[in-house]
């Protein structure tokens, strides 16, 4: 990758390593903020040992320590999961579900699908509309804590209670409130219904300041409840969660407010090894999650329609390339609504992934024209009428890497914390099309694929990606964001792959998003490099474009050198992150 024509101050330190730190690992690291170029900022780090990157400084340095005790990446992964679930309380999760892409050294890849399952007494009619998301019924069985047990019992090294214990000192010790965390603890606790709805009432307590002011950075967040499920997850493990104390915590309040999780769902829920969906692109082999992630097959689309289409060869965003991308995800996702969900419950075609597949979408692409949605809409009836996750990337000085992508779905995801247990719930219930035959302009979708069935797992958009080079990781990278997550995951991979940018650069420059429905073209906001003239010259080829007013994503990324095997861990502070290799301090 090249290194030269940075376009970003850079101030670095090289620093001396840390008792403890293995043999011969060198590290420095450097802040790095834009400078007017229409570039997000970003902090990088960088180490000739391990690497976590991750949307807390605290869980990245829980991960940190681990690899610094000769953890592999698995067990830095389980243990900065467990941390976020303290740290970063939106996303980071004990109630969630997600995806865990593992590439081992000389061993076969392997995806950990703990997507969340819809309850036994779940059905297709479950859902009216007004319906809230934010209620008990829109709980579907958690798979966080299975997924990361799975994960360490094939792949750990270090022992079970070490990668849990960290979380649970940090919750029952309590910790300092930074400004990202401050204001999304202020940003929930704010909404009215969550201000005076009884079911939330446990957010307030545990989530809200104790003389109910809004929090500050500084102050410190103290959670006793969840330190003890944590506790207790360490010392009884997975069981613990699905069928002792916790399950009982669970099940109870189920029953008391009408949710549909019963004993027989946690018992009998199973985190799942899939195989990645693999990608050759140019040089490189592109691994990512298969159904019921879509990012995988809707990737190997992108990037099978862009490939030949020679990118590099206009401007990163001149009008024609940005065309190009915006009707390629425009077709991808048409056939996203079309064709994915759990593989258990659909029949998937087996070509969606194939080159041949995106040929034949790449020859519908108008160069000069933007096709209108309907248009492409085939069989699918169209009726008139959040995204809040979190991704981190680990790589082992083994070279073993980790990329974790995990949810509550919406920020906070149900907003209904387990009473006594002190976590939240998701509400992935929502991820489901709810409303069969109901496929709007409005992008709804009521596709059969992903209608509601009882055990199920609903449709996700999480893209941990891990790229190769001649057999080896050089780039691992995901992202939330509700759909527009495989779109952030591609405009980083056309950046750093076929534009040769740095890492840094490559996260750091602005993003864009087409999701088929609403039938518009949405942009960072980034004058200095996407100018009205483009914008202008996009419309005039028939795009509805808009400018976003808040930031797509925040990918937490990691670059391997082919040649050194330098790491460079780049966190994307368009929310929150931090970036800490060993050898390293790593210091902002």
């Amino acid at each position: 990758m090249a290194t030269s024509g940075t376009s970003y101050r850079r101030d670095e330190l090289l620093e001396k390593p840390r008792s403890g730190f293995l043999v011969g690992a060198i590290g420095f690291w450097w802040l790095m903020t834009t400078t007017g170029l229409g570039q997000y900022p970003v902090q990088v780090a960088r180490s000739t040992g391990g690497m976590v990157v991750s949307a807390s400084t605290l869980a990245s340095r829980v991960g940190q320590a681990v690899l610094e005790e000769g953890g592999n990446a698995v067990d830095a992964a389980v243990a900065t999961a467990f941390a976020l679930a303290v740290t970063w309380p939106e996303a980071g999760n004990l109630g969630g579900g997600g995806f865990m892409l593992v590439v081992p050294p000389a061993q076969v890849p392997v995806v950990i699908d703990y997507r969340e399952a819809a309850p036994l007494r779940a059905g297709r009619h479950m859902y009216q509309p007004g319906d809230s998301r934010y209620s008990i019924k829109a709980v579907a069985t958690p798979g966080t804590v299975k997924g990361l047990a799975l994960a360490h019992r094939r792949y750990g090294r270090l022992p079970w209670r070490r990668l849990v214990e960290p979380a649970a000192e940090l919750a029952r010790q309590g910790f300092s409130v930074d400004t990202p965390l401050a204001r999304s603890l202020n940003h929930v606790l704010s909404d009215p219904q969550v201000r005076e709805e009884p079911a939330f009432a446990e957010l307030r307590r545990v989530y809200g300041k104790p003389d109910g002011s809004p929090w500050q950075e500084g102050d410190r967040l103290v959670l006793p409840g969840l330190a003890n499920t944590l506790r207790l997850l360490a010392e009884e493990g997975e069981a613990a969660f699905y069928q002792g104390p916790i399950a009982q915590q669970i099940v109870e309040h189920m029953a008391k407010q009408g949710g549909l999780i019963g004993y027989d769902d946690l018992r009998g829920y199973e985190a799942i090894t899939r195989t990645p969906i693999r990608i050759e692109y140019r040089n490189y082999t592109v691994l990512a999650p298969p159904p019921p992630s879509s990012g995988g097959i809707c990737l190997a689309m992108l990037l099978g329609m862009l490939e030949p289409c020679q990118l590099g060869k206009q401007p990163r965003y001149s009008p024609q390339t940005l065309h190009v991308m915006a009707e390629s995800m425009r077709r991808a996702y048409r056939e996203r609504a079309r064709w994915l969900g759990d593989p258990a419950y659909w029949p998937i075609p087996h070509d969606l992934a194939s080159r041949s597949f995106a040929r034949r979408l790449t020859e519908s692409i108008d160069p000069n024209r933007a096709t209108p949605s309907e248009q492409i809409a085939g069989d699918i009836l169209l009726v008139d009428e959040s995204p809040e996750t979190t991704h981190f990337s680990v790589v082992d000085q083994d070279g073993m890497a980790v990329a974790n992508t995990y949810t509550l779905e919406a920020s906070y995801g149900s907003r209904i914390v387990v009473p006594g247990a002190g976590f939240l719930l998701n509400n992935e219930m929502g991820d489901f099309n709810w409303f069969a035959g109901v496929t709007n302009r409005n992008g709804q979708i009521g596709t059969p694929a992903n209608l509601i069935a009882p055990g199920k797992r609903m449709l996700s958009s999480q893209t941990p990606t891990v790229v190769l080079l001649d057999g080896q990781p050089v780039l691992l990278t995901g992202s939330p964001g509700g759909r527009t997550i495989i779109n952030t995951v591609l405009t980083i991979l056309v950046n750093a792959l076929e534009y040769q940018m740095p890492l840094p650069d490559a996260v750091a420059h602005p993003r864009m998003h087409h999701q088929w429905f609403p039938d518009e073209l949405v942009l960072e906001r980034a004058p200095e490099l996407i100018s009205d003239a483009t914008l202008n010259a996009l419309r005039e080829m028939g795009h509805q474009v808009r400018i976003s007013p808040v930031p797509q994503g925040s990918a937490h990324s990691i670059w391997i050198d082919p040649q050194t095997r330098l790491r460079v861990g780049v966190a994307d502070l368009r929310r929150s992150g931090f970036a800490a290799g060993i050898a390293s301090e790593a210091r902002r």
